[in-house]
């Protein structure tokens, strides 16, 4: 039976009426979207799961948000309506700006995307591969080349090599000409670093890692990437050469004045500490990023180890990832996806 043209037509999402907990999670059903003037209409195939999107709901990243929000900010889908974009109805499209500043999440059927945030998905991509990279392909290249200013030639550092970030940041080095160590904890995902193209690998639950860099960077490292958040500043700034920096991209969960720093160690040396949060990236920032995604997607160059779950189970997955977070046990591998289309 047909809806009555009258009849206020619903999609179903991942959604939260009010900032809190996982268990604030609901999964049901929300007016459709409309977009404004600057926006395209997209049917979502899929998107992913991120820590940040907790730090959103939970309120420990405070930004803007519409009240109920849907979650998630990394989609790929179809172009259900033009918009402002001009792109023909079901052009394949992806962004990875969504449920933040202002801006609903992706985690629905029908999604509002601004259309400086909205890119082309390559031919013959599959759409379960893009959606898993788009947040840390674009943390890398940002943080990389933006806020660090990775040269080629120079030496990179990168503790938790063998994360989602941690994978991106060695293969956007390797791209730029850059020596990469990495250090992860374990055999398996020390030789999943050397895979991905670390030079140098050091596991961390044999050495401590400031330690052994001594032996692969004697004169220091040019710049050094915790994407851990619980390496200490103050020692990844003894690890750097002279004129050195330390990109801070994680640290929500440092209780404040853990770590300690002196600063006349950065007056000396010439180095830097320089903080980077993707959320703050500009559209230009993050066109340019995203143009390395699509060259890198197109060459089968960005692959994840992924879980893919149904929307519905929304609430499982983040329950999941912060157990992960945590260091606890916790059910999934890699990265977790949720599939919005059935045909995904």
């Amino acid at each position: 039976m047909e809806r009555s043209t009258k009849e206020a037509k619903t999609i179903r999402a991942a959604y939260v009426e009010q900032r809190g907990p996982v268990s604030s999670i609901r999964y049901g059903e929300l007016p459709d979207p409309v977009p404004a003037s600057d926006e395209v209409l997209v049917r979502v195939t899929a998107t992913a799961v991120n820590r940040v999107d907790a730090f959103v709901r939970s309120g420990a990243y405070h930004t803007p948000i519409p009240l109920p929000l849907v979650l998630g900010r990394d989609l790929v889908g179809e172009v259900a309506a033009p918009g402002a974009s001009g792109l023909a109805p079901g052009t394949r499209v992806w962004s990875n700006s969504l449920g933040y500043g202002g801006r609903q999440g992706a985690s629905a059927e029908l999604a509002c995307v601004p259309a400086d945030r909205l890119y082309r998905l390559p031919d013959g991509v599959d759409p379960l591969v893009a959606v898993a990279v788009l947040h840390p392909a674009a943390t890398a290249y940002t943080g990389l080349v933006h806020h660090a200013r990775m040269r080629s030639g120079e030496t990179l550092f990168v503790a938790g090599g063998n994360g989602a970030v941690g994978t991106c940041l060695i293969r956007m080095a390797k791209d730029l000409g850059v020596r990469v160590i990495a250090a992860a904890r374990g055999p398996r995902n020390t030789e999943y670093c050397a895979k991905v193209g670390a030079d140098e690998v050091i596991d961390s639950t044999a050495a401590d890692p400031i330690a052994a860099l001594r032996g692969p960077a004697p004169q220091g490292v040019d710049v050094y990437c915790d994407t851990t958040g619980r390496g200490s500043v103050g020692s990844a700034v003894d690890a750097l050469a002279d004129r050195g920096r330390v990109l801070v991209m994680a640290g929500l969960a440092s209780a404040p004045g853990e770590d300690s720093l002196d600063v006349g160690r950065l007056y000396v040396h010439d180095r830097s500490v320089v903080g980077f949060a993707i959320s703050l990236a500009t559209t230009t920032e993050l066109a340019e990023a995203a143009a390395w995604i699509n060259w890198r997607l197109s060459r089968n160059g960005l692959r994840l180890d992924t879980t893919v779950l149904p929307l519905a189970q929304a609430r499982e997955a983040h329950e999941d990832m912060e157990a992960a977070a945590r260091g606890e046990a916790h059910r999934y591998r890699g990265r977790v996806l949720l599939r919005v289309s059935p045909s995904a």
